[in-house]
């Protein structure tokens, strides 16, 4: 049984949060739709075609109240419906593209509204409430029973400081060094990113994190500006101990969130085919394998990879 406190702490961010977003007004985000209706909009917008057993089981609602719903869409020339040929009591819905329209119009407003809350924050403030949802997202999800969960409440995820990029350097060429093999080659790329990123950092389209686990440097990642609307994912690293949390997931997503909010049109990474945990990292995040090239250059064989996230996708997708 969980604490009383813990409950009530809970409920209260809750009722704070429902307040902040507006959820419990008649007309979600001033339009003339509910948040029920809205989400379903989502659904359809994002997804373009599902069928209305698949999006009952999703979401959970009343097959009552989703089919109300669906034909309140369907009269205002949002969605059409076919017979599912794989159960004979749902149907195919596909959104139109009057329905499309209107999924990406709400998506521009709930940008707008979210942009407005942003405004008065600091970078530091946003880059920590990204953290923080990121956080809970990470905790809450459905996950294998585990205690990473539980481990990775324990990390803070701090902007980076005087000693960290020393410590990257360090901690990921002995880390490299001693797993794959590579050589000094490697120290010495590390230097030249860190060395450009430093003395080139702007803040407001720039960003390293450091991961602290119990007051220990157990992880990085950067973002640097690689021009033409593009934003280089950088020096992700996490120390074998930190390794199994779900820790690598929530520092990428910490990158993702920062170059949408820095307007990126896009996220680009180099990497090398060896590294097979960060590339799952990478593939469940929505970015997609764009070249590769052998090489040696830190001594034994790898395929290098180039990876991207189309951001402006992701945008229109509302997410």
């Amino acid at each position: 049984m969980s604490d009383p406190d813990i409950l009530d702490a809970i409920r209260a961010f809750n009722r704070f949060y429902t307040n902040k977003l507006g959820v419990l007004a008649k007309g979600y985000l001033n339009t003339a739709y509910t948040l029920t209706e809205a989400r379903i909009l989502y659904e359809m917008g994002a997804r373009k075609q599902v069928s209305a057993t698949g999006l009952n089981r999703d979401l959970g609602l009343d097959p009552a109240y989703l089919s109300r719903i669906l034909k309140k869409f369907r009269e205002a020339g949002f969605l059409t419906s076919e017979p599912d040929p794989a159960d004979g009591r749902s149907q195919i819905l596909s959104v139109t593209d009057q329905g499309q329209a209107e999924y990406e119009r709400l998506g521009a407003l709930s940008r707008a509204q979210i942009a407005g809350e942003l405004a008065d924050l600091v970078p530091e403030k946003r880059d920590a409430l990204v953290a923080s949802m990121a956080s809970i997202r990470t905790i809450l999800e459905p996950a294998p029973a585990s205690p990473a969960t539980a481990a990775t409440a324990s990390v803070v995820i701090r902007e980076h400081r005087v000693g960290d990029m020393g410590w990257i350097i360090e901690a990921q060429a002995v880390a490299y060094a001693t797993e794959y093999g590579w050589n000094e080659k490697f120290e010495g790329l590390l230097a030249e990113v860190a060395g450009k990123f430093i003395v080139n950092f702007n803040p407001e389209k720039e960003r390293c994190w450091i991961a602290e686990k119990d007051g220990k440097r157990v992880g990085s990642i950067a973002i640097a500006d690689g021009g033409n609307g593009t934003a280089k994912l950088r020096l992700l690293y996490l120390d074998p101990a930190a390794r199994g949390l779900g820790l690598g997931r929530l520092l990428v997503d910490q990158c993702i969130a920062f170059s949408q909010l820095a307007g990126y049109d896009r996220l680009s990474l180099w990497t090398n085919d060896v590294l097979k945990a960060a590339i799952r990292i990478y593939e469940t995040a929505g970015f997609t394998l764009v070249s590769e090239e052998r090489h040696a250059m830190f001594g034994p064989a790898c395929n290098g990879q180039t990876w991207e996230l189309d951001l402006e996708e992701r945008r229109r997708a509302g997410r």
